[in-house]
């Protein structure tokens, strides 16, 4: 059985089964054949209404298969765009569309043809690509991007004279060769506890990270801080760090794997990022980049 890597986006389980998840490189697709330069979409597609309360599932798979149990079109929409970490707690992000978007649920089985397969050791984004097509030739979706002004948080180092936290280390890994050579650098042995080199793994009271930008980490705070997070600390670098906090609400079900579990007794998450990394995020206004929904429909269930 094929190791399955656990993407947590709130509400949803997303099983992404023999990618990795998390690197920052471009979105893309590896043609089997180099010939079609058309845009890539699925060849096959099954689109059905979904009415039970089963637990809602996005399963990229190797093969070209997507799998999408009882999602709703707004959350399909965030998973394409992009939006899909932080949608759910800044719904501003996507704007328009009607009503049934955020009520009605749907079953998805779509398999991209030989041409088209998603690369064995890349992100869960190439599945994204041909779901954005899936969603123009089935939903009728025409969307656009647009910058508003709304409220933000910057993210800036804390002290005045530049000093960082003790838990704020310079990575070792060279992410830039790894992602730039898909893989060809070989990434060091992972301790118990540690996520893969160039990315960072997230429960809902600690994140653990090797290799990341300070970019990197001012979106995954975007999920916590429930407001977007623009990084402006100057810090051009990649970093690990291993932040644990004491969330309002304390979970109620286990983390996941490789997470500690929550210490009750810790401090809330603005101060963990200022005492443990020397970081902190400060209320401001600006630019962020919404998607504006102009119109869909609803799909011709098969």
């Amino acid at each position: 059985m094929k190791r399955a890597d656990v993407l947590f986006v709130p509400g949803v389980v997303v099983v992404v089964v023999g990618l990795a998840i998390g690197l920052s490189r471009p979105m893309g697709l590896r043609a089997q054949v180099q010939t079609s330069q058309r845009r890539p979409s699925f060849e096959v597609v099954s689109v059905k209404r979904n009415l039970s309360d089963e637990r809602r599932n996005f399963s990229a798979r190797p093969g070209g298969r997507l799998v999408v149990t009882n999602m709703t079109v707004k959350d399909l929409i965030a998973a394409a765009f992009g939006m899909a970490d932080i949608q759910a707690l800044i719904p501003e992000r996507i704007l328009g569309g009607p009503d049934w978007i955020d009520s009605e649920r749907y079953n998805i089985d779509a398999k991209a043809s030989a041409e088209f397969q998603f690369a064995p050791g890349g992100p869960p984004q190439e599945a994204l690509v041909m779901l954005r097509s899936l969603l123009e030739e089935r939903f009728k979706l025409i969307a656009h991007r647009e910058a508003r002004e709304m409220a933000i948080f910057e993210l800036v180092v804390a002290r005045k004279d530049g000093r960082l936290g003790s838990g704020l280390q310079k990575s070792s890994v060279d992410c830039d060769a790894l992602l730039a050579g898909g893989r060809a650098v070989p990434p060091p042995p992972r301790q118990p506890n540690e996520p893969p080199p160039c990315r960072l793994m997230g429960g809902p009271a600690r994140t653990i990270a090797a290799g990341v930008t300070m970019q990197q980490l001012a979106a995954h705070l975007s999920n916590h801080l429930g407001r977007f997070v623009v990084d402006k600390t100057g810090l051009t670098e990649r970093f690990d760090f291993n932040m644990g906090w004491t969330p309002d609400r304390l979970p109620t079900s286990a983390p996941p794997p490789g997470i500690p579990p929550v210490d009750p007794n810790g401090p809330p998450l603005v101060t963990a990022l200022q005492e443990q990394l020397g970081l902190k995020v400060e209320a401001a206004q600006g630019p962020v980049d919404v998607l504006v929904i102009d119109s869909v429909e609803h799909p011709n269930p098969d």
